[in-house]
């Protein structure tokens, strides 16, 4: 590596290992994924001072590296891997292996060079992990109870007490959450801001806390955009294609619908909302999918000017920008 010229290092991660990549670079060095190898990383990359080091998200594995380099003061992005694996078909990288992995990433950093953010903290990363295993614990339930309904007699009794297990399990977590944000204050702030709203209870509120802590410092058509809600133009000449949502963040999407679900009728403003869409033909995902955009952006608006749901107060002062 080059000590003046600018330098971005992809590095892929695995369970196991760590591999390291240089732009420009055909060599692509194997570190072990633990202590040790983390420490020879971290000490290699600052004699170098690289411009930029870009990892992929990959359900936690990356968490310590990104940490190490962080606290070390090297510039570092966890990229989305649809975008990473998007970027390196677009350069006609078919195949896949760790190594090519690693020089695509660091392709990606020269090229693409996203924006650093700062990292969550700890107290973050565990508010999150509580909110993924809420939703497994979730999934499950609803697994056993679809199978309870065709199960025969000799495995219903334990079906029930896996249920029974499980529902446990899930007041436990929840328990866990709300002590947790109860113990921050900002995070307690922005929940009662948040729950003050019809239709907004207190899933949405942890998961938008734990998964979204950009709501209220972007724009409403950079926060739709990020959670996945606003409609994406799929037009080629001619062809005017049907409007989709897709991308973003499937958690905050998938709590703000059932959210939808509830404020279509107990939210005065999303209730008329919904019904002069449904009026005007619009089919019922459509216009759900538009009081979950619009939801966000009344939420975002909130967290951003710190103030409480009142339902007497013109949409418009609360500075909205309306994009529904």
């Amino acid at each position: 590596m080059s000590e003046h010229a600018s330098v971005f290092v992809g590095i892929d991660v695995s369970k196991d290992h760590l591999d390291l990549a240089v732009d420009g670079s055909h060599e692509v060095r194997r570190l072990a994924n633990d202590g040790d190898g983390i420490q020879a990383l971290v000490s290699e990359l600052l004699e170098h001072r690289p411009t930029l080091v870009v990892l992929e998200a990959t359900g936690g594995f990356e968490m310590p590296v990104a940490v190490a380099l962080a606290a070390a003061e090297i510039p570092v992005v966890i990229a989305n891997p649809r975008q990473t694996r998007d970027f390196a078909r677009s350069t006609g990288q078919l195949s896949k292996t760790d190594a090519i992995d690693a020089q695509g990433l660091a392709l990606f950093a020269a090229r693409v060079r996203p924006e650093v953010r700062a990292l969550p903290t700890e107290d973050a990363q565990a508010l999150d992990a509580l909110v993924a295993r809420r939703r497994q614990i979730i999934g499950m339930l609803t697994q056993e109870k679809n199978r309870l309904g065709f199960a025969l007699g000799p495995v219903q009794k334990g079906i029930r007490k896996h249920i029974a297990w499980l529902e446990r399990q899930l007041s436990d977590v929840d328990a866990d959450l709300d002590t947790r944000i109860r113990k921050s204050p900002v995070w307690a702030a922005k929940s009662d801001l948040l729950q003050s709203v019809p239709g907004v209870g207190p899933n949405l509120s942890r998961t938008l806390i734990a998964e979204l802590p950009e709501l209220g410092s972007l724009s409403h058509k950079q926060i739709a955009a990020l959670v996945g809600v606003a409609p994406r133009a799929r037009d080629s000449g001619k062809f005017r294609g049907k409007r989709m949502i897709w991308g973003g963040r499937a958690p905050v999407r998938s709590a703000l619908f059932m959210s939808v679900l509830s404020a279509s009728r107990w939210n005065p403003v999303i209730r008329l909302f919904y019904e002069r869409l449904r009026a005007q033909g619009k089919p019922g995902r459509v216009a759900q999918t538009a009081c979950m955009r619009k939801l966000l952006t009344i939420l975002n608006a909130m967290i951003r000017d710190g103030r409480s749901w009142d339902s007497t107060i013109p949409l418009g002062q609360l500075k909205l920008q309306h994009s529904c």
